[in-house]
């Protein structure tokens, strides 16, 4: 069985490359991505695909005997600006948190902390946080936003926007080692 799961993952894995668009946007490598372990009981059958080109994000579920996607659900996102690109690569997510203070900080010295914004309808986190990945010397992640309109641009510092809505949907479906894929 977990010969058949692990063929499953890697046949996943590279039909996923397949479908990397042919025009690769310049992107920040991922700071050493993880590769994808089997993990003894683990329940999910379900990953994220992050789509920078498109601003999409892809929460594919699938049938871990024949390795196809059994469900898909996209949903619009904003992701990092030019400066912070948000990083390619292969993770997990690492953690998740319902209602997330903010904690604001000086972009250029990240351990000097200005101030903090508790959970709220003015929280740029919004009501939920996946974390999968560190870059910039901060970490990176899932969350909602206050500001739904800026969906489809780049315009975080390498975080990806969601609905709020959307957010707590993904948030649902996923666990800590869920494995998260960013393509450029």
């Amino acid at each position: 069985m977990r010969s058949r799961r692990a063929a499953a993952i890697a046949f996943i894995a590279l039909s996923i490359a397949a479908c990397a668009p042919a025009r690769r946007a310049k992107s920040v490598p991922a700071v050493r991505p993880i590769s994808y372990e089997e993990r003894e009981n683990e329940p999910s059958r379900t990953y994220l695909l992050l789509r920078l080109a498109e601003r999409r994000l892809y929460l594919v579920t699938y049938d871990g005997e024949t390795s196809a996607a059994s469900d898909v659900e996209s949903f619009p996102v904003a992701v990092g600006r030019p400066q912070w690109q948000t990083p390619t690569g292969v993770f997990q997510v690492t953690d998740k948190l319902v209602d997330p203070d903010w904690v604001q900080f000086d972009w250029n010295d990240p351990s000097h902390v200005i101030r903090t914004i508790p959970p709220g309808p003015d929280n740029p986190l919004g009501r939920r946080w996946i974390g999968f990945a560190s870059g910039y010397g901060w970490q990176i992640g899932f969350h909602g936003t206050p500001h739904p309109e800026l969906l489809g641009q780049a315009v975080s510092h390498g975080c990806v926007r969601m609905r709020n809505e959307d957010v707590v949907k993904v948030y649902d479906r996923v666990s800590v080692g869920t494995v998260v894929i960013v393509q450029p």
